[in-house]
This record gives C-alpha cells, sequence and structure tokens, in this order.
C-alpha cells in the first residue's frame, strides 16, 4: 500500500464541497481530502487560513473535520509562517477542546497546535 497526500483543488472545488459537508455530514470524508490537499499544496495562504478556520468554527462537534482543520492549520503554520490572530485562537481553542474531550474533538487538533506553536516559535 502507497499513501499520497490529496492535491490542491480549484478553489471553486474547495468551496463547494468544504460548504457541502458543513450542512451534510455524509460528505465530510471527500471535505477532509479537499482540505488536506489545500492545506498542504495551495499556494494561497489566505485561502488556507480561510478555510481551516471556517470548518473549524462550523462544523458539528464530534465531526472529524474539528480535528483536521486544527492539524491543516499546523500545515499552514509550517508553509507560511505565519497565523492570523483569529487562527491562532482557533487552532488553540480546538486543541483545548481535543485535550478536554476527544469525543468532541479528535487529536489531531493538539498535533497542528503543537506545529503552530513550533513553528511561530510561540513556545
Amino acid at each position: 500500500m502507497s499513501f499520497e497526500n490529496p492535491p490542491a483543488l480549484p478553489h471553486e472545488v474547495v468551496v463547494k464541497t468544504l460548504e457541502r459537508a458543513l450542512r451534510d455530514r455524509s460528505a465530510e470524508s471527500e471535505a477532509a481530502k479537499v482540505l488536506v490537499g489545500t492545506a498542504l499544496n495551495d499556494d494561497d495562504a489566505e485561502f488556507v487560513e480561510h478555510w481551516c478556520v471556517l470548518v473549524g468554527t462550523r462544523a458539528v462537534p464530534g465531526s472529524p473535520l474539528l480535528g483536521l482543520a486544527g492539524l491543516c492549520l499546523g500545515h499552514t503554520a509550517r508553509r507560511f509562517g505565519r497565523l492570523s490572530d483569529e487562527a491562532l485562537a482557533v487552532a488553540r481553542s480546538l486543541a483545548a477542546r481535543a485535550e478536554a474531550d476527544a469525543t468532541d474533538v479528535d487529536g489531531r487538533a493538539v498535533d497542528g497546535y503543537d506545529d503552530v506553536r513550533s513553528f511561530l516559535k510561540l513556545w
């Protein structure tokens, strides 16, 4: 078996896929691939951060997209060397929620926040 990171997709596809997943949990699996591909490969830092924050604030409790949004904020910090104050607050909040209740937000949010702190030198 091999693993390949998903590619970045055109912004209109990203928007459509993520908006659908925020309305319909049955679309979360495809949205996860799209969010990861965007965080790892899209060169528009503001677009990447915007969607990580939006998913991290709008996905329902227990959605795997919450932990993934936190992880993707870590990727964003690593790739671009910066995050807005809002994105930092979302990454911190998701990590805190994950530490408090893994059924609310999974542990990937903690890993993402560790990356944020490391790459932005917030230790």
